[in-house]
């Protein structure tokens, strides 16, 4: 052995030797784990013990542990799956429709189209309003007298016009074509990215096999983008069944609870009725549905993955 090689081996790190701990890493993430700690983790853990209790605003007596009772009250509660339902029918009624959209509105935007960078550039108008304002522009669309929908029908002679907001029928279908407008963007721009990725040879070589549109769109786009589109689709579904602002701005539940999502039930629960634990309890079960919808979408996309390999 030479003596070259013995310095190198000396010098290298010895078998079984555990690496030293840089502790001042600590320094530079603390920074951005403190806030994470303190605006997020612990808020979540306060209201997770909270649905255990009989919190209540304005009582004088201390708050009891109650254990599962608020959760057996939420299960007995007709109003609670009421708008659970709704929820549900408002997550999916704007989740399908605004894919499709935005897939569509995403293929357009991929071509080559003059100006289109400023196509693109109104494409994602939606997304830089604020819900509220979002909410407050629609109701002077929807207004009964002087909204912009009810003079164009009164215009074309299609009728005087009803109040789309107040309506028991026209409420949550009124709503719903706010929410599929509004999250437009958040869904078009990621498809939009997905399909730049697509090499453009792949539609090159399949136009010239004679395949048409539909065909290089089946075989050719969609096995690139369908990894987008389920991650995408699945958590706009998530955000839409958690909306809270939009809805209660445009019509804060009516009329007679019609648009009354999740959210806004447990809104109204704590801050109206001050039933504060029964309100976190109604929490705790959606987060428990939002864990189900995800351990379901991650299960799938495992099985995908096991499946292309």
């Amino acid at each position: 052995m030479t003596l070259m090689t013995a310095a190198k081996r000396s010098s290298g790190p010895r078998a079984g030797a555990v690496p030293r701990r840089d502790h001042g890493v600590w320094f530079l993430v603390l920074p951005a784990l403190i806030p994470i700690l303190v605006l997020s983790v612990g808020p979540l853990l306060y209201g997770v013990a909270l649905a255990f209790t009989d919190a209540q605003s304005g009582r004088t007596e201390p708050t009891q542990w109650v254990g599962l009772l608020n959760f057996a009250d939420l299960f007995r509660d007709t109003l609670f799956w009421d708008s659970f339902r709704i929820g549900l029918v408002w997550a999916l009624g704007v989740t399908v429709p605004q894919f499709f959209l935005a897939l569509g509105l995403a293929l357009l935007l991929n071509e080559k189209l003059r100006l289109r960078w400023l196509a693109r550039a109104l494409a994602i108008v939606p997304w830089a309003m604020p819900e509220v304002v979002v909410g407050i522009m629609w109701r002077l669309v929807y207004h009964p007298d002087a909204g912009v929908l009810n003079e164009t029908l009164r215009g074309f002679g299609l009728g005087e016009g009803r109040d789309w907001l107040s309506g028991l029928a026209t409420a949550l279908p009124a709503v719903i074509v706010v929410g599929i407008w509004s999250g437009l963007p958040q869904t078009t721009v990621p498809l939009l990215a997905g399909l730049q990725n697509v090499p453009r040879e792949l539609h090159e070589a399949a136009a010239m096999d004679g395949a048409g549109a539909w065909r290089r769109f089946r075989t050719v786009t969609w096995p690139a983008l369908r990894p987008v589109a389920l991650a995408i689709s699945a958590l706009n579904f998530i955000w839409n069944f958690n909306s809270f602002a939009l809805v209660f701005v445009l019509t804060d539940g009516g009329p007679g609870g019609r648009t009354r999502l999740p959210m806004l039930f447990a809104y109204e629960e704590a801050f109206r009725y001050g039933q504060f634990g029964y309100a976190a309890a109604m929490g705790l079960a959606m987060v428990a549905v939002v864990a189900i919808l995800l351990a379901v979408y991650l299960a799938g996309r495992l099985r995908t993955g096991e499946g292309d390999r």
